[in-house]
């Protein structure tokens, strides 16, 4: 059976259960109100006995989620699609704060693992890279930080951002001159994220570093092992360092 069925069954059983004892509840699993329950009034009122007493609190709420799933509420997948399309609005009727608001959501979505394997399905890639070029800090801010959260001990997710180029733009931006030193560290947790335990990207991102001066190797000559942590710390300090400098 269904998961999501098997939880309403579930709950019809407990809400059957208590109406059997007397009492009825709303699917929040809260009591509904008995008008019943005072004595009558007036000429000729008959006395009625008390509704039974029912013990316990009654049946469990009904997952919101569950309820969306079984009547049609959004799914995650679309949430994400609807954040993206408010982030990326290009009309004066969306405002900054809620794009900000919508970039918030998405990164919560995503920090979910299957929601985040989700960007190349839903096509959210090119538009989540290309938002590390926009003209908003906190736009920029707000990229690198869902991009961080997406490839966070994830390979699959890190050899998308890297075929997609977002490796050089998150160096570019961890380096930038002039850039704020909020975005320069956001990119820069971005960066940690994507090249740990991900050689191709921590060579990439190397060799970017290695365009803008810095040359990332190790004490024998050869590149930085992806899976060392002690010597990916060593690169990520170096970006951190250049951010408080900003």
């Amino acid at each position: 059976m269904d998961k999501n069925l098997n939880q309403l069954l579930k709950w019809s059983i407990e809400a059957q259960t208590a109406a059997n004892a007397g009492q009825s509840y709303h699917s929040n699993g809260a009591p509904t109100s008995n008008n019943n329950s005072g004595p009558a009034t007036g000429t000729g009122a008959v006395a009625t006995s008390p509704a039974p007493q029912v013990t316990g609190s009654g049946p469990r709420p009904v997952d919101p989620e569950v309820l969306a799933s079984l009547f049609g509420g959004p799914s995650e997948a679309e949430l994400m699609k609807a954040a993206m399309e408010v982030i990326t609005d290009p009309s004066p009727e969306t405002t900054r704060e809620n794009k900000l608001i919508a970039f918030d959501n998405f990164e919560q979505l995503i920090e979910n693992l299957d929601n985040a394997n989700l960007l190349e399905e839903l096509s959210l890639w090119s538009p989540l890279i290309s938002l590390l070029d926009h003209e908003d800090e906190d736009m920029r801010y707000h990229a690198a930080w869902c991009l961080g959260t997406a490839v966070q001990n994830n390979q699959k997710t890190q050899e998308r951002l890297l075929a997609m180029g977002g490796v050089p733009k998150l160096v570019d931006l961890a380096m930038k001159e002039g850039e704020s030193e909020k975005v320069r560290r956001k990119a820069t947790y971005a960066l940690s994220s994507a090249v740990r335990n991900y050689q191709p990207a921590m060579d990439v991102a190397a060799d970017e570093m290695h365009k803008r001066g810095h040359e990332v190797l190790v004490n024998n000559g050869t590149k930085v092992d992806a899976a060392d942590m002690d010597k990916v710390d060593e690169v990520i300090d170096v970006l951190r360092n250049k951010a408080k400098s900003a």
